[in-house]
């Protein structure tokens, strides 16, 4: 089954990145800003609970659907890369065995513990 999920995962970044191609955009500008979402680490810096908050703000995929929506009713292909590149990086995430965060410690996130074997 967790084989699955990650394929499934893999698919969504796929995906992700050929809507960015669709879009018009050059082939490295998605990978460019693949790693943009991880900025909303910076939470952390205040406290762990402000932290989940803002990791799981960026990561949540409904968040990057409602954007994607919200750019597609403005016409506004750079929030529409935005969606794009939040999905993406949200899809490598999981399949990598990441997820979205507890409150109580950076590496409790919904996937399980990072860096712990079960």
């Amino acid at each position: 089954m967790k084989m699955l999920l990650k394929a499934e995962e893999a698919a969504e970044l796929v995906m992700a990145y050929v809507l960015s191609l669709l879009l018009g955009y050059i082939w490295w500008m998605f990978f460019a800003l693949l790693f943009l979402p991880d900025v909303f680490m910076a939470g952390y810096m205040v406290n762990k609970k402000a932290g989940a908050w803002l990791y799981n703000l960026a990561h949540h995929k409904g968040v990057a659907v409602i954007i994607g929506l919200t750019a597609l009713a403005l016409s506004s292909q750079a929030g529409m890369l935005s969606a794009c590149v939040l999905f993406g990086h949200s899809a490598l995430d999981r399949m990598l065995g990441w997820g979205l965060k507890y409150k109580d410690d950076f590496k409790h996130t919904h996937t399980g513990w990072i860096g712990k074997s079960s």
